[in-house]
């Protein structure tokens, strides 16, 4: 769940097998299987000690040789801000900024974002939101289905606010997510995204993974962990908009 927050960067701007029948009585059930997650990787008390991040992420997509990096900053208070330098595409910033999400671009300029694609923004930013599941989504077990050879459960994770249900696979035997499938609202439309999670490392003790590969509009974009530093610093003007996003508030 940690990665929810990085997939909708690009989105907007780069433009399996079958489950297996199961009955629900053979299922653990969604909370059950949350709680697993937030344990193997790292546990309830780490989490809570969390009071602020800093990742850095290199990107590039797959075969066209564009890539780039990204740097995003998040804390308590709930609000982010994300920075990149996109070969190609040029410098690409997105935050949330006391539950409004925005973004600026070479391609689309300045914009506030609204309705679900907001929502969604909003849902992403909360901070330690694998520890704090219940207060965004309602979760269901669906099904078995395998993920690169691997037995995994299939999770429905539906928004308690507004947004699209998605779906999340954990892995049967670590209890690790192996990948998100969800649809992205997006200024150019609805997307269908599928990121897969692998190569987990500790960052300050939780693990993460430190490998995406994400499937957008026939692309698949790799996202690489740098680094993640946690407890450090972020000054409060960090979150705060730039001053043509702060206009398009105040109106």
């Amino acid at each position: 769940m940690r990665f929810n927050k990085y997939l909708l960067l690009l989105a907007a701007f780069i433009a399996a097998p079958l489950t297996r029948a199961a009955d629900e009585q053979e299922l653990p059930k969604a909370g059950t299987l949350m709680d697993r997650y937030i344990e193997v990787t790292g546990g309830t008390a780490l989490y809570e000690k969390r009071q602020s991040e800093i990742a850095t992420m290199e990107m590039e997509v797959v075969g066209r040789g564009v890539k780039g990096t990204i740097t995003r900053y998040s804390d308590r208070s709930n609000n982010s801000y994300s920075t990149g330098q996109i070969e190609g595409i040029g410098k690409l910033e997105e935050g949330v900024y006391n539950g409004q999400a925005w973004e600026i671009s070479a391609m689309m300029g300045p914009r506030l974002k609204e309705g679900i694609e907001n929502a969604d923004a909003v849902r992403d930013a909360m901070f330690n939101s694998a520890l704090n599941w219940r207060k965004l989504y309602k979760a269901e077990t669906v099904g078995l289905e395998k993920v690169d050879g691997e037995d995994c459960y299939k999770l429905t994770l539906t928004p308690l606010g507004q947004g699209k249900p998605q779906s999340m696979f954990l892995s049967k035997k670590t209890g690790l997510m192996t990948k998100i499938s969800r649809t992205a609202v997006t200024a150019m439309g609805e997307i269908a995204v599928e990121v897969t999670a692998t190569e987990y490392k500790p960052y300050d003790g939780i693990l993460t993974p430190s490998k995406l590969v994400q499937s957008v509009m026939g692309n698949q974009i790799a996202l690489t962990v740098q680094s993640i530093k946690t407890n450090e610093d972020i000054p409060t003007q960090r979150f705060e908009p730039p001053a043509e996003i702060k206009k398009m508030m105040a109106k």
